[in-house]
C-alpha cells in the first residue's frame, strides 16, 4: 500500500507517494519574504551552568517538540517588510533590527502571521533558544569552551584587542554553528518567550517552558558591546517587555504543524 505525504510548493498542496523517511520534515524553510529557517530536531541537553546563580543548577532539559528556528536574527529589510519602518538606531539593511521591545516584537509576528495567513510564527522559548545556540554541546558555547574561538563566531567586545563600542553587523558575517545558525552568540540580544524567573533552574524544570508569571522578559545571547562573558549559551538577563536599545533584537521560531 502506497503511504502519502504532502508538500507545499508555492501555495500549491501537492500529494506525492512517499516513504517513512520522506515523511521526515524539511531540514531548511523559506517564508514569503525571503526569511530562512533551519530545522531544530527535538531532544534533551544540558541548560544552565555552575557560574551565576541565576543559572543554577545545571540540569537536562528535554525539548518535547521540533521546531524551526530563524538561521540570523531577523534584519531591518525584513522588519521593514512586515511593518513598513525601520526603529533601528543605525540604519542598514543586512543589520538585525535593533531598539525593538519584546511588545513591538509580538506586534511583528502578528503582523507576520496575518501576511502568512497562519499562527505559527513566534519567539523561541528559552530553553529552545538555549538548546539551538548550544547545537548539542555541553561545553561553554556551541564550539567548545576555547573563549579564543569566540572571535570566529560573534561580534562583540574582546577585551584582549581592546576593541571597543562595536555596533552591531550585517548578520550572517561570522561562522554558525552546526546547525547552520548565525550570530547565537553576540550582534545584538535576542528576545525569547520566556518570562524571567531567577529562580528557574531551582525549581527542577525538566521538560521546556514557556511562561512563568513575572513583569520581565528574558534576553538571550549577549551583544557586540559585551565581552565574552555575556556571550555564553547560558547566560540569561532581564528586562522589562517595554524596554528597547540599540542592542536588542530578536530571532524567530516556527511551530511545525501537525
Amino acid at each position: 500500500m502506497i503511504k502519502y505525504c504532502s508538500f507545499i510548493i508555492g501555495l500549491t498542496l501537492i500529494f506525492v507517494g512517499c516513504s517513512e523517511k520522506e515523511k521526515e520534515h524539511n531540514k531548511t524553510y523559506t517564508n514569503s519574504i525571503g526569511m530562512n529557517f533551519v530545522l531544530i530536531d527535538k531532544g534533551s541537553f544540558m541548560m544552565g551552568s555552575d557560574i551565576n546563580q541565576n543559572e543554577k543548577p545545571r540540569q537536562e532539559i528535554t525539548i518535547t517538540r521540533s521546531f524551526y528556528l530563524g538561521t540570523t536574527e531577523v534584519t531591518q529589510e525584513q522588519w521593514g517588510k512586515v511593518i513598513n519602518s525601520n526603529p533601528s538606531k543605525i540604519k542598514a539593511a543586512s543589520n538585525p533590527v535593533d531598539s525593538v521591545s519584546w511588545y513591538d516584537v509580538k506586534m511583528f509576528l502578528s503582523k507576520l502571521n496575518t501576511l502568512e495567513n497562519t499562527t505559527k510564527y513566534r519567539l523561541p522559548t528559552e530553553a529552545e533558544w538555549e538548546y539551538a545556540a548550544s547545537a548539542t554541546s555541553n561545553d561553554t558555547y556551541s564550539f567548545g569552551s576555547d573563549e579564543g574561538e569566540l572571535k570566529l563566531y560573534a561580534w562583540f567586545y574582546d577585551k584582549k584587542d581592546k576593541t571597543k563600542n562595536l555596533s552591531p553587523r550585517a548578520a550572517a558575517q561570522k561562522m554558525p554553528n552546526k546547525w547552520g545558525l548565525y550570530d547565537m552568540y553576540g550582534n545584538v540580544w535576542e528576545w525569547v518567550e520566556s518570562t524571567y524567573d531567577r529562580n528557574f533552574y531551582e525549581k527542577n524544570p525538566k521538560i521546556n517552558h514557556s511562561d512563568i508569571s513575572a513583569n520581565a522578559n528574558i534576553l538571550k545571547g549577549g551583544s557586540s558591546y559585551n565581552s565574552a562573558e555575556f556571550l555564553r549559551s547560558a547566560v540569561r538577563i532581564s528586562q522589562p517587555p517595554s524596554y528597547s536599545a540599540d542592542n536588542v533584537g530578536f530571532r524567530i521560531a516556527v511551530t511545525i504543524e501537525n
